[in-house]
């Protein structure tokens, strides 16, 4: 057994993180090192089992008289998962152990620095004043690190986050109080976010962050017990506290402040802060072009430059097919793009969900339109029968105490209709926020008469070739509804034992996850012979009709022919022998219940059983004796389980893991009822559907998702497609009475006395054929017939009755169609099928359908199926599902959760009050309020930050990968409104740059004069060009969206901007000029790379710049997109010697880094391996010069030694840098500081090569595990080297 030995103290870190490295060993596959998880001791390990010297905490003995590995490091890595814990190979690993190395090296010794004078631990000679600015120092890399990533490697917590976590633990504890805290905002949103993991706060509790004074209970160290205290101590502590509230005021200021002794570095230059909000405030009316004549303010600000663009752009037309071409009918030989919405419920609004459909859609309609294709993207909002239905249920109850039944159900629908006038559009509204580029014009509603008529016209045909047919089958039953709900409005909850729950209707909560054992009396038997039976719903065996066994059973060989007797009921049971029974499971005896389970149902089928319906509608008890009948269900359970022990039947009761079937709109529990519904028969269509796939006819992406299509094809079951409701498209079914003798009334389930129309005319007429009389013998029902005998069975089904004959009859809610039913016609139907049109020729079939991969069957699968049986033809030709959006710690957006983000609020900000007003205005059960709230104070204790469309679309479609989930983190989106800050802040200084009377040339051709760093960024920019197009064309948004931002930010403004200012400022005109007229050339194809996902910045800043000539398209989103065959100029060699330049940069600014080198220019001294490189390195020294902040940027000749007092570094295999340090640093006190770090690297190499020489290493470790050894060592003995060049160099200048 392996034991881990860790210090119970609560504030030893390096315990806390083996303990939480452990943790994530017990969720995963184990530990890394491959034995089991160990044993954790609190208290050092014996004497007498120990190595000499005894071992550091933690400790980890690896089996009696094995291996010891002791220190945080080492056993951290050795109990975690997956080794370094970094997800996505080789390359995340490295990433892994660069922070490991970091957190080791530079954050430990800091956060110790800085946290123990404040408990009152300083050191002889510690400046705590120095103390703090080193955990600045330390704090800065992380801080930029986390400005654009939610952890230190990959979307979840490595070995890297618990490394880092634990070494910040006692300053986030002790020292960094809020003010301080939101100076590091993103370390201190990613260090919440990882101690709220469940690992973290197994082994952590609930981490109590610095609020300015430390309570007791924060205090670290053993607890003491008080003493009476003298006047005198008092005293004492009086004045401590005043010296510890003086030292904590200057906090804020001393975490940026530079060790002592060291000159003030020259703070760098920040970009200026939004000075509050700034809004477009020109007179323009709704549709007018915006004036872009004034200046530029002075940052980006989202409510300025959103302003008055999108009005513009729909009254322009720019978003229609037509726009620019003299008839959609004429063919365009760019192509046709034609992609309609996934229509969002008119109930709805705006989730991140839509927001990433729509960012993900806009941006591909943008680039279709852009490269010249007639372009359409369709509009269209569902009718959404059961989420309409009980909006304005709830608002008549509330508003007027009535309810539907009362008002019936005309006057129902036009309160309906009248609601949808009213609130309808308000998600059109919102679609137009995040500027979405639909056609309007074309927009559909699911329940609009053009639509209406397709829906028609669809069942009555599909219902003549015997598709569409009538049968009495199981379907899922949302009691509170009244209602057959469809598979994807049904919830599956887990649970893993005794749970109780709420239920619509109970004021007690109702007891789910619990197996009851009860026994059936074999009939015929001497010796009281039972067969035991186990059930998680006791009620359903009121209407059991079978037992049912194994047929290799040899337990219940002797049943064959035998039954049961139901001890309710006056029928008995017979045992059925079937191959569905595990003999596993239970006693292997299972009892049948074919009207109230799907796996009964179909044994019953098999064996000729009868399916008893024991409940109504509403789960009231029908069919069976008193005291049971007219019982709710769940009352009813604990009736049977009560007369089941009183008659001595009661066998036992135990936890059972199960799924509970929730209807997502009631929160109901769903029941398998036998209902007559209407049914689509989908055997030969899925058929059809799977083998077009296959073909390659219709292409799935990523493919991955084509052997869920396979899957779900091959396995289909015919499709529930009529509802109980009263909103939707009422079923064109009619239920035919013949009044003739010689005709035999019909039942429900026979078909034949079932016939569609398109009108009542047509159906009577059908009618009359099919049964050999005249029309005027037929009467009609739309809706279901039942005598009043039945009518007391039916509960809460019958509505008022009507009058037929001399008779009385009931006439029952006529049902309407599942809403999937119409949106599987939604790519033909918007264009008016089954009526032809030039739009229907022109956009049917569609170019692609974009949707969430969580509604391939219900809604992807259905298109398919409806457009080939209906029109012969795909309806698309490909389809693209993008990931879930889940929250930053990759839970299921829930409202319950207070997780779920309004993309609105994203874009325009909101307080944290806001959000939980939010709370209080939503459906949300009150009990559940304060718990959301608690999970937003979490996730945005601030609120979220105002960040924009733009970088909201930005930052969706760069998050989203080819895989199943998105873990958004807000805080990355306002990474990239950062970005649009950048691009803002890039284009004013360009336009600066490029003057008033700048003219650009007609074409993007080179001069021929370009310098080599205009030739680098042109090849950069086609870089960027291919990428782009090449990534739309394989929906590969990360990848498009990576290309652009690093043109933008990395290649663009921190590169060739720095080196245009010395030749913007210089005497070379010529040179000047070719700069001017790459710059432009870099900005208009920029923009136009960047508009598809960021429409509204890049409008703004395209507006400002000149035309290349007088003929150019009025809008941005209707310019060009560039494309390689624009952008041609790719320049290897440029490249190269750029390459160089940048190499040189680095160094010299990691050198700076070193020494703190900020205000001054240091001389830069570069020695070559060989004359190229020379020639090269001269070619480029001007640009390191204006990167790099040098001073004079010399080439040594070949074997010259370069100067004395230079620190040096490798810029790569052909190139030394020299920087000199003669009179810029302290040589003393900076061998003082090496000689610290070679102490430290020498334990740690002396530790490493310790460990790889003990017995049993090479077996026993890992192989991977010795890998990371070595390359530790590696790393250690070549810092050591480095550190040891350092010391000789700073030797020498004393």
């Amino acid at each position: 057994m392996s034991i881990l030995y860790v210090s119970p103290h609560p504030d030893a870190f390096p315990s806390l993180r083996a303990l939480i490295a452990a943790r994530y060993g017990e969720a995963g596959d184990g530990p890394g090192w491959g034995g089991p998880h160990p044993r954790i001791c609190l208290q050092p390990p014996p004497s007498s089992r120990t190595p000499l010297p005894p071992p550091r905490l933690p400790a980890l003995e690896q089996g009696p008289g094995g291996l010891w590995v002791w220190g945080a490091p080492a056993v951290a890595q050795l109990l975690w998962p997956a080794g370094l814990g970094g997800p996505g190979g080789s390359k995340a690993a490295v990433l892994v152990q660069q922070w490991v190395s970091y957190a080791d090296t530079e954050l430990i010794p800091a956060a110790c620095g800085a946290t123990l004078p404040a408990l009152g631990l300083r050191s002889p000679g510690q400046d705590p004043q120095a103390a703090l600015g080193a955990l600045g120092k330390a704090l800065s890399p992380l801080e930029d690190w986390l400005r654009l990533n939610t952890y230190l490697a990959g979307d979840a917590p490595t070995l890297a986050d618990v490394a880092a976590v634990t070494a910040l633990l006692l300053p986030f504890r002790y020292v960094l109080d809020p003010a301080v805290r939101r100076i590091w905002g993103n370390v201190t949103r990613w260090f919440n976010t990882c101690v709220r993991q469940p690992e973290f706060r197994a082994v952590l509790g609930e981490v109590v962050l610095y609020t300015g004074t430390r309570s007791v209970t924060q205090q670290p160290g053993p607890e003491v017990t008080a003493t009476q205290k003298t006047a005198a101590q008092l005293k004492k502590e009086a004045k401590k506290r005043e010296k510890l509230e003086k030292f904590q005021q200057k906090q804020k200021t001393q975490l940026q402040q530079p060790p002592a002794g060291e000159k003030k570095p020259k703070p760098e230059k920040k970009e200026k802060r939004d000075p509050g909000v700034i809004t477009y405030d020109l007179p323009t009316q709704p549709g007018e072009k915006k004036d872009v004549s004034g200046a530029m303010p002075d940052s980006y600000s989202p409510q300025y430059v959103e302003a008055a663009w999108y009005p513009w752009w729909e009254r322009q037309g720019f978003f229609k097919p037509e726009y620019g071409r003299p008839s959609l009918s004429a063919p365009n030989p760019r192509g046709v793009f034609m992609m309609c919405i996934p229509p969002p419920n008119v109930t709805g609004s705006l989730h991140l969900g839509h927001a990433l459909t729509n960012a993900i859609q806009d941006s591909l309609t943008r680039w279709h339109r852009m490269r010249g294709e007639t372009t359409l993207w369709n509009p269209g909002c569902d009718h959404a029968g059961i989420a309409t239905q009980v909006v304005v249920e709830k608002k008549l109850w509330r508003e007027r105490g009535v309810n539907r039944h009362q008002l019936g159900r005309e006057a129902f629908l036009q309160e309906v209709w009248k609601w949808k006038e009213e609130k309808g559009d308000r998600i059109y509204h919102q679609l137009k926020k995040l500027g979405s580029s639909l056609d309007w014009d074309r927009a559909c509603f699911t329940m609009d008469p053009k639509l209406s008529v397709a829906v028609t016209e669809a069942f009555v045909r599909l219902h003549e070739e015997g598709v569409i047919y009538r049968s009495t089958r199981l379907v899922n039953w949302s009691c509170t509804l009244n209602s057959a709900i469809s598979d994807i409005e049904v919830d599956k909850k887990e649970l893993t034992g005794r749970t109780l729950l709420s239920v619509p209707g109970y004021k007690e909560k109702v007891e789910f996850g619990v197996l009851v054992s009860f026994a059936y009396k074999v009939q015929g038997s001497d010796s009281d012979e039972e067969v035991v039976v186990a059930t998680t719903r006791i009620e359903t065996m009121l209407g059991d009709v079978a037992v049912a066994v194994h047929p290799k059973d040899p337990r219940y060989q002797y049943l064959k022919g035998k039954s049961v007797i139901h001890p309710f009921l006056s029928r008995s049971l017979p045992v059925v022998f079937d191959d569905f029974v595990d003999m596993e499971f239970g006693t292997g005896a299972v009892k049948i219940t074919p009207a109230h389970d799907q796996n009964d149902y179909e044994v019953g089928q098999r064996h000729g059983l009868e399916a008893i319906s024991i409940m109504d509608s509403k789960g009231a008890l029908v069919n069976v004796p008193p005291p049971f009948l007219g019982l709710p269900r769940f009352e009813a359970r604990k009736a049977v389980l009560a007369a089941l022990k009183e008659r001595g039947l009661f066998r036992g009761m135990k936890d059972n893991p199960m799924v509970v079937p929730l209807c997502n709109r009631s929160k109901d529990v769903v029941e398998p009822l036998l209902r007559p519904q209407w049914y689509v028969r989908c055997g030969e269509m899925a058929q059809a559907a799977s083998a077009a796939v296959t073909r390659g006819d219709l292409r799935i992406l990523p493919e991955a998702h084509q052997r869920t299509w396979h899957s779900w094809m091959d396995n289909i079951r015919d499709w529930c497609i009529s509802r109980q409701l009263w909103w939707g498209h009422r079923i064109p079914a009619y239920f035919v009475t013949v009044h003739d003798p010689a005709v035999p009334p019909g039942e429900d389930p026979d078909g034949r006395y079932w016939v569609s129309g398109r009108t009542d005319a047509e159906a009577r007429e059908k009618a009359a054929r099919e049964f050999g009389v005249s029309p005027d013998k037929i009467s009609l029902q739309q809706g279901r017939q039942w005598p009043r005998s039945v009518g007391p069975h039916l509960g809460s089904w019958a509505c008022f009755p009507i009058p037929l004959t001399s008779d009385l009859w009931f006439l029952l809610d006529e049902d309407v169609l599942d809403t999937w039913f119409s949106s599987g016609l939604f790519p033909f139907s918007i264009f008016g099928w089954p009526n032809q049109s030039e739009d229907l020729s022109v956009f049917y079939p569609g170019t692609l359908l974009e949707t969430g991969h969580d509604i391939l069957f219900f809604w992807v699968a259905r298109m398919v199926m409806l457009g080939l049986k209906l029109t012969g033809r795909l309806p698309f030709r490909e389809v693209y599902l993008h990931a879930i959006v889940r929250d930053a710690h990759g839970r299921k957006m829930s409202k319950s959760l207070g997780n779920v983000i309004d993309p609105l609020d994203v874009i325009h900000g909101v307080s944290l009050q806001g959000l939980h007003d939010q709370l209080l205005n939503s459906n949300l059960d009150p009990t559940e309020v304060q718990k959301a709230k608690e999970g937003q104070k979490a996730d945005f204790p601030a609120g979220i930050p105002e960040c924009g469309t733009d970088a909201l679309r930005f930052g969706l479609c760069a998050y989203t990968s080819q895989g199943r989930d998105i873990n958004l983190d807000v805080n990355r989106i306002l990474g990239y409104r950062h970005f649009c800050n950048k691009l803002w802040n890039a284009t004013k200084f360009a336009l600066r740059g490029l003057g008033k009377s700048f003219v650009p040339l007609p074409t993007s051709k080179p001069e021929g004069h370009e310098s080599l760093v205009d030739r680098w960024i042109r090849s950069r920019l086609t870089e960027a060009v291919r990428l782009s197009n090449e990534g739309f064309q394989a929906y590969d948004f990360p990848a498009i969206t990576t290309a652009q931002y690093s043109f933008w930010l990395y290649e663009l403004c921190d590169v060739y901007l720095e080196c245009l200012k010395p030749v913007l400022n210089g005497v070379d005109q010529v040179a000047a000029e070719c700069a001017r007229q790459t710059l432009y050339t870099c900005l208009d194809v920029g923009l136009r790379l960047l508009s598809p996902f960021m429409p509204f910045v890049t409008e703004e800043l395209f507006q400002r710049l000149p035309r290349r000539t007088p003929a150019a398209p009025a809008s941005l989103c209707i310019t060009p997109y560039p494309e390689p065959s624009e952008c041609s100029w790719k320049d290897p060699e440029a490249e190269a010697a750029m390459e160089l330049a940048l190499s040189i940069t680095r160094a010299v600014r990691s050198l700076r880094a070193d020494y703190n080198l900020t205000r001054t220019r240091p001389d830069c001294f570069l020695e070559v391996a060989d004359e190229a490189t020379g020639a090269l390195a001269s070619a480029v020294s001007s640009y390191v010069q204006a990167l790099a902040s040098a001073g004079v940027v010399a080439v040594l000749a070949l074997g010259a030694p370069a100067p004395q007092g230079c620190a040096v570094a490798v810029a790569s295999d052909r190139c030394c840098i020299h920087l000199q340090l003669q009179g810029l640093v302290d040589p003393a006190r900076e061998l003082g500081k090496l000689q610290a770090k070679r102490s430290e690297a020498q334990r740690q190499a002396q530790r490493l090569q310790e460990r790889r020489a003990a017995s049993g290493y090479s077996a026993k470790v890992p192989l991977e595990v010795q890998e990371a050894d070595e390359a530790k060592l590696q790393q250690t003995e070549a810092e050591l080297r480095k550190v040891d060049e350092a010391i000789a160099l700073f030797q020498k200048m004393l």
